[in-house]
């Protein structure tokens, strides 16, 4: 990928570029699904965080779990859940604008004092549209999209799966630029677009 369509991912609505990476193992649970689907996201998990060359781990030592993914048939089960409050503030008045966009899902970033990402909070709202969804796509999908802080439009468009043979897979443009991030040399926080050349520079060409 050209400088120019990576500094896009990370380009948010208010024209800001704003990148973050994890910069602690992940360690996710998943909340409202059987056992077979908590498999297929583990396994989606883990896929994108090898991908990246980055670690998992059994326990946070600040959280426990530093990946919650969250499953709902309707966005007021949120305030039922026990002290999910005292882990994402005003979660009433996110519920009601929630409700009010009729929207099927939400992600919230927690970032350390370096501006690494140390948490991530996945709301899905298992509407029509996403109970058509093939488990291992919607899976898939949630763990690139929290893999790192992409732009909050980037996949409006474009989604980060594309289907190849009648299976959802990583679109390999995307798949580099995980890699990319995840180079050692690479700052875990950038706020300035010139990232976007390091990262061109590391991504791969096509081959």
């Amino acid at each position: 990928m050209e400088s120019q369509n990576i500094e896009k991912l990370f380009t948010r609505a208010d024209g800001a570029y704003v990148f973050a990476r994890w910069g602690r193992p992940i360690v996710p649970v998943v909340f409202g699904v059987d056992d077979a689907s908590l498999a297929v996201f583990k396994g989606a998990i883990e896929a994108v965080v090898t991908l990246a060359s980055h670690q998992m781990a059994e326990t946070d030592p600040e959280l426990g779990a530093n990946l919650m993914i969250f499953f709902c048939q309707d966005w007021q089960e949120m305030t039922e859940v026990p002290h999910l409050d005292q882990l994402v503030p005003d979660l009433a008045p996110l519920v009601e604008r929630l409700e009010q966009a009729d929207a099927n899902q939400y992600r919230i970033f927690r970032f350390d004092e370096a501006g690494a990402i140390r948490a991530a909070f996945v709301f899905l709202r298992m509407d029509d549209h996403l109970a058509a969804v093939p488990a291992d796509t919607l899976a898939l999908s949630q763990a690139v999209q929290t893999i790192l802080l992409w732009s909050d439009r980037v996949f409006d468009d474009t989604p980060p799966l594309a289907m190849i043979a009648d299976k959802a897979m990583l679109r390999p443009e995307i798949a580099d630029v995980i890699r990319a991030a995840y180079d050692p040399v690479m700052p875990a926080m950038a706020q300035d677009a010139s990232h976007a050349l390091r990262l061109a520079a590391r991504v791969r060409p096509p081959s």
